[in-house]
């Protein structure tokens, strides 16, 4: 593997071009404008404190996402969002890309969902025929995001970054979840929600009790949710679990989006025994399993990546979750009450998730709220 070098990462023009990803992504027109203002000087001032290694992550912005369920999301300044693409792209990507396997499909371009649907497909259709059942284990590993152990993670980025002030460089964004202030504003948030929930004429008990589940961060442990880093780096701290479940437990059909992963096997009580094996691996990166876990047949239906699985006179069913049907058509129903623009937008972009099972559903669902 090429060694990166530091000098050859921090370079204006690599500063330049991730800025320039950021300014196509970034809906904020105001805060673009602002830097753009000074838009050399700030783009050499990044540059100079990575020159001089004085380069320090700043505070984030948390913000709370009420649909489709309460979620915390971290947000940069642009000068640290600056950074956090350059070493992603420049360094995270170059290294760590090349060491995953074909099918943990998370993040990756010509990877994703879809991907990770076709290969449900395509692993079914090769034994449907050969095994005389078809049996799922599905796991989903608890707060995932929340728990990677820093020092575990940079033991684990180590080996691959020779460079020690690359190194430096990741281990300051890597624990910047640390800042004190991180779980303040976690705690205001939630504070300053439940005010809102309770001035509300549709008060739910159920909203109060979902936000004090969200989780704070332990000092030595997580991942900023939000960050381009932390995608990569979430693929990578589970990337000796998978070649484990391929290579030592021998399981030849399996995928991984992100945290949620699934085993294909003809025989329940191997799958059983990979659970304890699994279990027992995901101890020594201090993570564990949550109660989603399960081993299922086919032939009564999976659930994986919003959609449900059938396997029924040996053909292949996708369906749209029922739980997902009814939050689509809540959300599109108000946006067209509403006579908002947003409509046609999430109208399109719900078709493209109805189409991978069946479209009946998505025209059933619009000739209702349009009616």
């Amino acid at each position: 593997m090429k060694t990166i070098l530091y000098d050859s990462v921090i370079t204006f023009s690599n500063i330049e071009d991730s800025y320039s990803v950021i300014r196509k992504n970034t809906e904020h027109r105001e805060k673009l404008l602002r830097f753009e203002l000074f838009y050399f000087s700030n783009l050499k001032s990044i540059q100079f404190l990575l020159e001089n290694k004085s380069y320090t992550h700043g505070s984030y912005h948390i913000f709370l996402i009420r649909e489709p369920k309460y979620r915390l999301i971290m947000s940069e300044s642009l000068s640290d969002k600056i950074v956090n693409h350059l070493v992603s792209k420049f360094v995270l990507q170059p290294i760590i890309y090349p060491i995953l396997i074909s099918t943990n499909v998370a993040t990756r371009k010509e990877k994703g969902s879809s991907c990770a649907i076709q290969y449900f497909k395509y692993y079914v259709n090769q034994v449907k025929f050969k095994w005389p059942r078809v049996y799922v284990l599905k796991c989903d590993i608890s707060k995932y995001f929340y728990n990677i152990d820093h020092e575990i993670l940079l033991s684990m980025l180590q080996p691959l970054v020779k460079d020690k002030d690359l190194f430096a460089l990741l281990t300051n964004i890597v624990t910047s979840t640390n800042q004190v202030d991180v779980n303040l504003q976690i705690d205001k948030i939630i504070q300053n929600e439940i005010f809102r929930l309770k001035r509300s004429t549709t008060y739910d008990k159920n909203r109060v009790l979902d936000l004090s589940l969200l989780p704070k961060y332990q000092y030595g442990k997580g991942l900023p949710i939000g960050n381009m880093s932390s995608q990569i780096l979430a693929l990578l701290y589970l990337n000796g679990l998978d070649h484990f479940i391929k290579e030592q437990l021998h399981i030849s059909h399996y995928i991984r989006y992100m945290d949620d992963f699934i085993l294909f096997h003809s025989d329940k009580n191997y799958l059983k025994y990979c659970l304890g094996k699994i279990e027992h691996y995901l101890g020594t990166i201090k993570l564990h399993l949550n109660k989603k876990t399960q081993i299922l047949d086919l032939n009564h239906g999976v659930n994986f990546l919003g959609y449900r699985f059938l396997l029924k006179d040996k053909k292949l069913l996708l369906f749209p979750i029922s739980r997902n049907k009814r939050k689509i058509r809540k959300k599109l129903k108000r946006y067209y009450c509403q006579k908002s623009s947003k409509y046609s937008l999430s109208k399109a972009s719900y078709k493209g998730y109805f189409s991978v099972s069946n479209l009946y559903y998505y025209r059933q669902m619009i000739d209702k709220i349009e009616k």
